[in-house]
């Protein structure tokens, strides 16, 4: 088993329904950050997100860990209309232990992730090295709301 590392969000709907539902799908859930209330970054104006990040335990690749992250978007009835847009629900691959994948539909380590403080803050809550390195880049605000 190695660890891996997802992000998830929402911001239409009955958000902290989505994001339960997601992470009640999973059997390896190893852990779940605190659920953080975010502002958008980037795209049209739209409401607060609420992003939380899970560790697993599992012996899938990143490839599968994409293919069960749409699967659980498409069950939430997201709708892929405009780019950073609002969503149901948002599942990205963040980090897979021991893989790098660099194609088209999927790159892990996620190359946007150290951009966004609603990911490096619930992820450096489960994980503390990953912000080792990091510089908060102070888009958006991004608050803890409570322990998942």
């Amino acid at each position: 088993m190695g660890r891996a590392f997802l992000g998830l969000g929402s911001n239409l709907g009955e958000k902290e329904t989505f994001l339960r539902e997601a992470v009640d799908s999973f059997q390896n859930l190893k852990a779940v950050s605190g659920i953080y209330e975010t502002e958008p970054v980037g795209g049209p104006d739209q409401d607060s997100y609420l992003n939380i990040v899970i560790e697993l335990d599992t012996d899938l690749g990143a490839r599968e860990l994409l293919e069960q992250a749409q699967l659980l978007e498409e069950r939430a009835n997201r709708k892929r209309e405009i780019r950073w847009g609002p969503r149901t629900l948002d599942v990205d691959v963040l980090w897979v232990e021991g893989e790098k994948v660099n194609e088209p539909d999927l790159v892990v380590p996620h190359p946007r992730m150290k951009e966004r403080a609603f990911v490096m803050i619930p992820l450096g809550e489960l994980e503390p090295r990953f912000l080792e390195d990091w510089n908060d880049p102070n888009e958006g605000e991004v608050h803890r709301l409570r322990d998942w």
